[in-house]
């Protein structure tokens, strides 16, 4: 039998399992060993386990990525390694780091006072998820720098040069952000400027924790192709937490799966994904919305996840599998080898492709294939057929109506700004003009402050326009706010009729209010005859139809008592018992983790049907977009700067882009096949998006856009169809007509030049 670094027993000579105690990847070159760490909580009841004997290696020079749902104790895990669990969680188990490939293990968990510092900031270094919650308000970001320097007795002027080469490395400017506070960076760029803070002191590892997690997708993909060339530049071991699989798979050497405290699985990223032998692992991939599956093959994972102080026996995951036996919630499956340098806590991992089939290789090929006779269909369509409009929905058809809508912002100013000018302006919505008809999807696409929500907030008559018109069916929104004339609607009418579903449910909810008082607050208002009995039979009415079951159990639990998906459920019922015309699903499944985002979009749309509602649904992921626009047959809608660039059906827009920025996000968007994600830099020649108070001249995006010309410096392109976007297609990109004299007009620079589509006809 082989024998393990710590010398415990390995794999038996026949290869079938290894005892639960030993590592899930061992290997002769670690430089982080976890073995059996368990973090637990003293509640008054009983303990609450976080982390449950978990042996893992982070092997030198390898990324290895931590991937599991909310809660499930990956945080904790990063904690553990650097001996940060706050109290009253108390950690059990050995974490050992070698400094070199033969050195003696340092026991990180016997570690305290300066040998702890020391360890914490010049050996391994911590990314939290938010970097504004990270940076001292009061302090610049080079204060930052200096403050950790000095506090680690490093020589500051060397230690200041390495931070400007660190965010340089990071495509940020030097002296900008040295000079500058947290707030008056962008999030990439705060995120981008806490990585370089944590190289500071040249540490050898790197724990990652959700880095990307309240980013853009252009950012996100970014910052991943950064790290990419980080690692190799810094010589460093990098463990990247996430809870989106395919975000990580392309990047990462190796994937660790966890649920509900425990390990799942580890192995190559590449058999991870195309040859999982757990069944978690394969039910999460075909949970994960994206763009390489066709959507009938996406499938929620039923059940939830345990409680922390109600762990079960057993396979945490065995209340949840389709394999579960007698055994399965009686023992701790150990470890089985699954393959090359694969191993899955399974009794029955053989069998697990057969209890969860799911084929990377094979939906792939299913997508291409729809692509494909999409693409004889729109051949076939522009040889006649006539199509919709992108933008216009026929009279009788249209709920909101938004002609030439413009929203501009004065900046809240400080005192000593107040006094020295006057407030600048954000253009947050420039000239927007579509319809929403009855019973249809419109999701909107783009990086944050593109103007999603703003616009969204403008088609339910929240925002009021600075320029332009908002209508419901037909009755000038404003004007019927304003009592101009003798509106035909009531505004109280057409407020009822337009509802909203929040971001954060738990924000949106009051914490100190049943669900039941939260839901019965409109109704009291907007229907003051109705009596108690008949407003609880529609809450819990309403509460049934949406999966809470037993109704009176849900309706009176406080917020905080219900899950993440629960809570937004809540939000949705509340906006429904309006029986709303119009719904904004303002970035509505982005807080829920990857496993429930297929679900709530699907109750969505099973919702829309039963009362006729149209959905706009603002999301800064294609993925998301790209599921709920498709199935009901709807559009989606890019923004950038405040502007519609293109708008379309959803298999058009993504398999077929026309506008440039549109190609770039569908770049961002990582692939389920980590052999089709290719870290390269990203396609565009800049990465922070320019500041909204003084957009670019022309068209907004040829500061970035790797396509741009002359014409596009001065000659801003109209959203609209063009030759090559007929029908239900409308893009504002000058490239889009073969005719236009962008082709004839000079590239910028770092721009190749490209022929007209029409030059060698």
């Amino acid at each position: 039998m082989a024998s393990t670094r710590d010398g415990t027993t390995g794999t038996d000579s026949d290869g079938s399992s290894r005892s639960r105690d030993q590592t899930a990847s061992a290997t002769d070159d670690p430089i982080v060993e976890v073995r059996n760490v368990s973090v637990t909580y003293d509640l008054q009841s009983r303990d609450a386990m976080v982390l449950d004997d978990v042996s893992l290696d982070l092997r030198r020079g390898e990324i290895l990525g931590c991937v599991g749902e909310s809660g499930s104790g990956k945080s904790m895990l990063a904690n553990a390694m650097m001996d940060a669990v706050e109290e009253p969680g108390i950690t059990t188990g050995d974490v050992r780091y070698y400094s070199s490939k033969n050195a003696d293990p340092v026991h990180v968990l016997d570690l305290s006072g300066d040998d702890l510092k020391q360890f914490r900031w010049e050996e391994v270094s911590m990314v939290f998820q938010g970097a504004l919650s990270s940076f001292n308000p009061t302090m610049t970001i080079g204060g930052h720098f200096e403050e950790t320097l000095k506090a680690h007795d490093y020589d500051v002027e060397e230690g200041m040069e390495r931070a400007r080469q660190l965010l340089s490395d990071l495509y940020l400017d030097p002296e900008r952000v040295l000079n500058a506070y947290a707030h008056e960076l962008s999030g990439g760029m705060s995120q981008r400027a806490l990585i370089a803070l944590s190289l500071i002191l040249e540490p050898d590892v790197l724990l990652m924790d959700e880095p990307t997690a309240a980013l853009d997708l252009l950012m996100q993909r970014s910052i991943l192709s950064l790290l990419d060339d980080i690692k190799e530049k810094y010589e460093l071991s990098i463990l990247f937490i996430t809870h989106d699989l395919p975000l990580v798979a392309g990047l990462a050497d190796r994937l660790a799966i966890l649920y509900a405290f425990e390990l799942a699985e580890v192995g190559p990223s590449e058999r991870i994904v195309r040859d999982s032998a757990h069944p978690y692992t394969r039910a999460l991939l075909k949970a994960v919305p994206n763009l390489d599956a066709p959507l009938d093959t996406m499938k929620p994972i039923e059940g939830t996840a345990p409680n922390p102080a109600h762990v079960p026996n057993g396979c945490h995951y065995a209340p949840r599998c389709p394999l579960a036996d007698e055994r399965c919630h009686e023992e701790k499956p150990e470890w089985f080898d699954a393959g090359t340098d694969q191993r899955s806590a399974c009794f029955h991992h053989e069998r697990a492709d057969e209890a969860v089939p799911f084929d990377v290789a094979s939906v792939t090929a299913a997508v291409e294939e729809a692509d494909t006779a999409t693409d004889a269909d729109d051949a076939f369509a522009a040889g006649g057929a006539t199509g919709g409009d992108a933008l216009a929905a026929p009279d009788d058809e249209t709920v909101v109506s938004l002609d030439d809508v413009s929203i501009h912002f004065e900046e809240e100013q400080g005192l000593l700004d107040s006094l020295t000018g006057e407030p600048e302006t954000v253009q947050a919505v420039d000239d927007v003009s579509i319809d929403i008809p009855e019973n249809d999807v419109l999701a909107l696409v783009g990086e944050s402050g593109c103007g999603k929500t703003t616009l969204g907030k403008a088609i339910i008559g929240v925002q009021r326009p600075t320029e332009g018109t908002v209508t419901y069916r037909g009755q000038n929104v404003w004007d019927a706010k304003d009592r101009v004339g003798n509106p035909g609607i009531e505004f109280g009418d057409i407020r009822r009729a337009l509802q909203i579903i929040h971001q954060d449910p738990g924000a949106s909810l009051n914490p100190n209010q049943k669900v039941v008082t939260s839901l019965e607050a409109p109704l009291k208002r907007w229907d003051p005859d109705l009596s108690t009995e008949d407003r609880r039979a529609r809450i819990y009415a309403l509460l049934d139809r949406v999966g809470m079951q037993p109704p009176e159990d849900y309706a009176n639990r406080f917020p905080h008592q219900l899950s993440g998906g629960e809570q937004q459920r809540v939000a949705l019922v509340r906006a429904l018992l309006m029986n709303p015309d119009v719904i904004l699903a303002d970035e509505a499944v982005s807080a829920l983790d990857v496993s429930l985002r297929v679900e709530t979009m699907d109750l969505l749309l099973e919702l829309q049907e039963q009362f006729n509602t149209s959905f706009v649904f603002i999301s800064h992921t294609l993925s998301n977009a790209r599921y709920l626009a498709e199935k009901a047959d709807g559009r989606i809608g890019i923004m950038y700067l405040g502007e519609l660039v293109e708008v379309g059906p959803p298999d058009e827009v993504l398999n077929d882009p026309q506008h440039p920025y549109t190609k770039v996000l569908r770049w961002a968007t990582a692939n389920l096949d980590p052999s089709d994600q290719e870290m390269t830099e990203p396609p565009v020649r800049s990465i922070d998006i320019p500041d909204p108070v003084d957009p670019p001249t022309g068209c907004r995006f040829h500061t970035r856009c790797p396509e741009a010309r002359e014409a596009c410096v001065s000659e801003a392109p109209e959203l609209g169809e063009t030759e090559s976007t007929p029908d239900e297609r409308a893009v504002a990109c000058h490239r889009a007509n073969p005719n236009h004299h962008y082709w004839s007009s000079q590239p910028l620079d770092g721009v190749d030049a490209a022929e007209s589509p029409g030059a060698g006809d």
